[in-house]
Order: C-alpha cells, then structure tokens, then sequence
C-alpha cells in the first residue's frame, strides 16, 4: 500500500500501524474485501490520522534535516512549502520543487520522479492517462480562476499572494502531483466510465486548489479532493451511462 508515502516523515511507527489497520478493515473490509471499497485506502489512512491525530498531521510542519555544520544533531520540524506559501513567502523554485530539493511527505517531494511513476502507471495500463490529464488540467483552471481575484478588495496581503501564485506552482507543490498519478488513477475507487474519468479528474483537480487556497488552516488539499470525488465517482458513471442510453433510444426512435 501507499500509506508510508502520504505520510509527514516524522510520523511515529505505531500511528502509521493504526492507520493501516483502520484502512484495512474500515476501508476495505466492511465493504466486502480488495476490489469492493469506495475510498482509496491510502487516504482513508491518512484522514483517519488527520482527525485523530491533527497536532502531528495538520500538514504545516515538517522535520528538515541539517548539516553537521548548523551544530544540530538530526534536524528541526519547520513549515512545509505549502505552509510558506500560504503564509505569502513563496520560498522555493520551480527546479527545487520539481526535482525534489524540497521538504515534505516521503512521495510527494519529487515532481519528476512522480511523472517517471505515471509513465510507467500508464505503460502498464494500471494508471489512466486521462484521470491524470484532466487531474491536472483542473487544478491549473482554479488556479488561473484565483489569479483573476488576486486583486480583489477586501482580502489580507497573505492571502492575495496565495491567490496570486501561478498555478504551475500549485501543481508541483505539495501532495497535487503525488495524489494525481498513485492516488485519483486507483482503479476501483475512481470513475469507470471514459468520459466519467475526465470528469472525475477535472474535479479532483479543481477541488484540491480550491481547498487548498479558500481555506488557509489547511494548506493541502489534495487527500479531501480525492475522498469527496471517490464517494461521487459512481453518481458520475450514473450519469455517463444514462447519457449514453438516452441517445442510443434517440436514434433507435429516428432510425425506426
């Protein structure tokens, strides 16, 4: 499973146990076993944490580690890249979040070692490409959507430079890359139908930076954009499939 991944670094052995097993048995188990579950069992490890342990997974802090040089013996817990960002401080390049030169949760720091992930996801046919593009593609539409209202009246020099920040920024910070490519593309717990999966992703997408910028006591987003999607993916492939049969009839009826 991925849990170890969606998790801060500093998080202790025993709550990553309790998550496991909650994710196992109220994830998983209750709805029949592997392959019957709604939600994705990863994240449904990581909000059980998030409610019951909030101090050690508000997604704010992270621990950092230190050179010899800085007279510290393993490292100090600082503000996550997000956490600045919200702040208004936008601390770290494109480059540094891309390839990795970022603290954060252990699979989330790399945006190039997640696109490697998603070509090989893809190659394999366990991941759907267009789950990921539309992923994506929504989360750059909030994020032009908010740079629209970055100038308006009324809101604190904090947040207008979180609204301000280009959506680029948005897609390789945090857990957005992480969760579109491993965590949207789940094959049971995302949308089964073509045309629902670019729905499905195109909201998950435009969901997580909402979240992530409307809300500024939680600077992630993408664990609660994913979960909320999860529990809608079958409405959605309801709606698809009824679509299709609707115009179906309509030229079975023209043809006759």
């Amino acid at each position: 499973m991925l849990i170890p991944l969606v998790m801060p670094i500093e998080t202790p052995l025993w709550m990553i146990a309790i998550a496991t097993a909650f994710a196992v048995i109220i994830g998983k188990e209750v709805f029949g076993g592997t392959g019957m579950n709604i939600w994705n069992p990863a994240l449904v490890a990581r909000a059980f944490l998030f409610f019951a342990y909030p101090a050690q997974m508000s997604g704010i802090k992270v621990w950092v580690s230190l050179s010899d040089t800085d007279k510290v013996v393993d490292g100090f817990t600082g503000a996550t890249p997000l956490a600045d960002a919200a702040a208004g401080h936008l601390n770290y390049s494109v480059a540094d979040a891309f390839f990795g030169f970022i603290p954060g949760s252990i699979g989330e720091t790399s945006t190039l070692a997640i696109l490697l992930g998603a070509v090989l996801l893809i190659i394999t046919g366990i991941g759907s490409w267009k789950i990921m593009v539309s992923t994506f593609a929504g989360g750059a539409i909030m994020g032009l959507i908010l740079n629209a209202f970055a100038g308006s009246a009324g809101l604190s020099p904090e947040i207008a430079t979180y609204f301000s920040m280009p959506f680029w920024h948005h897609l390789i910070l945090g857990g957005f890359a992480f969760g579109a490519v491993f965590m949207a593309t789940d094959p049971v717990s995302g949308s089964q139908t073509e045309t629902g999966k670019w729905i499905y992703g195109f909201l998950i997408g435009f969901m997580a930076i909402l979240i992530r910028v409307i809300n500024p006591a939680y600077p992630e987003g993408m664990m609660l954009a994913i979960l909320l999607l999860n529990t809608f993916a079958p409405l959605i492939d309801h709606y698809v499939v009824n679509g299709h049969i609707k115009r179906r009839l309509k030229r079975a009826k023209i043809t006759a």
